[in-house]
């Protein structure tokens, strides 16, 4: 036979308990959800330029010296694609105009895919020596620093969110506490542990914070993916990288049973703080 429930929260603070809980569950997925779309993105932005690097030739004496590194470097490079002066114009055109004369100051590039970042490093060097050697990983830096710093700001989100939660869940076991103070005196008279008690609020506690993460969690959702198809339409830079893997999907799913898990043990604590200090 099922054991019945002694006590039960009022239903105001039913109430407030699911809605806030929903809410809190709404941006600590949300939250969640961005730094891994941002991590992943990071990560494909990197992997994407690792073997990138753009070769400037300043100096025109010293053409015939880079041509030769990248002939002799071709076992180690995938692809050397020399930028032509029509290209460069394109490129500078909306910064500068001057006709003719803006040949005589372009310098000769190179965009260059190397095999690995061993090959980058080695032939990296050799190019130094004649022209000016740039990796794409390092001029895109700024970039990834950026995507880390979101990725921290989201992880912030989410931490002061959780905590948010803990507070909440604490306070509203304390004030249930000092609502049914009568008929904890009695459980405690008839023999009743502070584990039994304790036990009461956690099964209340679990159902409010199950429900109100679920719903929470199935708001976020669209909410989330919604910000993942603005990123991709960007269709250029970072933002365009964005996107969650199906390990980072797995990690969102388990969130809400975190949370209710995190909800039940703050909970058990907070009681039991309570009826060892009555």
């Amino acid at each position: 036979m099922k054991k019945p429930i002694v006590f039960s929260l009022v239903r105001e603070q039913s109430v407030f308990m699911t809605a806030i809980m929903a809410l809190l569950t709404f941006l600590a997925t949300l939250a969640l959800g961005v730094a891994l779309g941002i991590g992943t993105g990071v990560i494909r932005w990197n992997t994407q330029w690792e073997h990138f690097a753009t070769v400037q030739v300043m100096d025109s004496t010293k053409y015939d010296a880079v041509t030769q590194t990248l002939k002799s470097n071709a076992d180690k490079i995938v692809s050397a694609a020399e930028i032509s002066t029509d290209q460069m114009r394109d490129l500078m055109s909306p910064w500068i105009s001057g006709g003719g004369t803006l040949e005589n100051y372009l310098p000769k590039m190179w965009e260059v895919k190397f095999k690995s970042k061993s090959d980058l490093t080695t032939v990296g060097e050799q190019l130094s020596k004649n022209a000016r050697f740039l990796t794409h990983a390092s001029a895109l830096k700024s970039s990834t620093s950026a995507g880390w710093k979101m990725i921290f700001i989201a992880g912030l989100v989410m931490a002061l969110t959780l905590g948010t939660i803990g507070i909440c869940i604490s306070y509203i076991a304390r004030n249930t506490a000092m609502l049914h103070k009568r008929e904890l005196e009695i459980l405690n008279q008839i023999g009743a542990s502070d584990h039994f008690v304790a036990r009461q609020m956690q099964i209340i506690v679990a159902k409010i914070s199950a429900t109100a993460a679920f719903v929470g969690f199935l708001g976020a959702i669209p909410v989330l993916l919604l910000i993942l198809s603005a990123a991709k339409s960007a269709r250029v830079g970072l933002m365009a990288m964005l996107g969650i893997s199906g390990g980072g999907w797995l990690t969102l799913t388990m969130l809400p049973i975190i949370i209710t898990i995190f909800a039940i043990w703050i909970t058990r604590r907070t009681t039991l703080n309570i009826l060892k200090n009555s």
